[in-house]
């Protein structure tokens, strides 16, 4: 019943956010805006609508990644970038902006690239270690990862031609849905979808892998196997997002604990709550961004912003039983 009634909040909310902006005047347009000609009704289905599907559809998906994130690692404190993700995928936009290829495409597809070779390198790192277990041995190398394509994208940042090519990686990095259009959203959607079609379908997996090793082959799983499956399904989904949107964080790691409070822990309902959630939440940090004030609020800023006070609300709260 829950799960019903925040679809259906994040649908109304959807068609009210259509009429909200700051053309033909500042505010909720409605009926007037029919009376403006073709530009307010273009700006409506051109601009506005691929927009809010975008926030709908890559708010999910960040979701469902810090979910599956969350429940593979057996901890609440991950998200998609967990295993150097986002700083590889930041990498690969930079890149392709500094070197003069910065079309649409190419920023997509090196995005792409670098956060798949973040998670593979992760993976193979790990592999060599030999301290802890396996999954420990993960969030290592993960970390490990994440710093050295940190530092290589500040060595990028430092070269990048500073009255554009800086500029337009900063505000990439702040994360965005300013640039939203129906090819941007076609390019992405049918692939996100799938991965968030994978991890719905497989969901009940989660709750398997979560436990043990021993556990989960006692039930005929095959731990590593499925681990590596459900970890790159969750690693495209977002770094495809993420080209399009630039970095958004907070959404993949606020909302699954949300989700929790609210559906329990069993991932078969707490999944498909936070995927709800998260669209929920980047529609409303969207919305504001582009009508609270004159200028445009980047929503990776939001996002930090709310993302940062749930947070803090969540960890200050009483749990029964001493239990997160």
């Amino acid at each position: 019943m829950i799960l019903l009634s925040l679809v259906i909040l994040t649908l109304l909310l959807s068609l009210l956010f259509l009429f909200a902006g700051r053309y033909p005047k500042p505010g909720f347009t409605f009926s007037s805006i029919w009376g403006q000609g073709g530009m307010a009704q273009s700006i409506l289905w051109k601009v506005r609508l691929p927009r809010i599907l975008l926030a709908l559809v890559a708010g999910s998906m960040l979701s469902a990644s810090g979910f599956t994130f969350q429940m593979l690692f057996s901890n609440p404190l991950v998200e998609p970038g967990f295993l150097g993700v986002s700083q590889g995928s930041a990498f690969g936009a930079a890149l392709m902006i500094v070197i003069g290829s910065s079309t649409t495409v190419m920023v997509q597809l090196s995005a792409t690239l670098f956060g798949l070779l973040a998670l593979l390198a992760s993976y193979l790192l790990a592999q060599r270690f030999r301290f802890g277990g396996s999954l420990l041995r993960l969030v290592l190398s993960g970390i490990a990862v994440s710093a050295i394509f940190s530092s290589a994208l500040g060595v990028i940042k430092l070269v990048a031609e500073p009255t554009k090519d800086l500029q337009d990686i900063t505000f990439w990095m702040m994360g965005g849905l300013w640039n939203a259009s129906w090819k941007q959203l076609f390019s992405i959607v049918w692939t996100v979808l799938a991965c968030m079609l994978l991890l719905f379908s497989f969901r009940w997996k989660l709750n398997l892998l979560s436990l043990e090793e021993k556990t989960a082959h006692s039930v005929g799983l095959n731990p590593k196997r499925d681990r590596l499956i459900l970890l790159v399904v969750a690693t495209v989904g977002t770094t495809l997002t993420i080209s399009i949107t630039g970095l958004i964080g907070w959404v993949g790691l606020i909302t699954p604990h949300l989700a929790r409070k609210l559906f329990g822990s069993d991932s078969s309902f707490s999944l498909p709550g936070s995927m709800v959630l998260g669209s929920l939440f980047l529609l409303l940090c969207d919305t504001l961004g582009r009508t609270l004030l004159p200028t445009e609020i980047p929503i990776g800023l939001l996002t930090s912003l709310f993302g940062a006070v749930v947070f803090i609300i969540i960890l200050s709260l009483k749990h029964q039983g001493g239990k997160a």
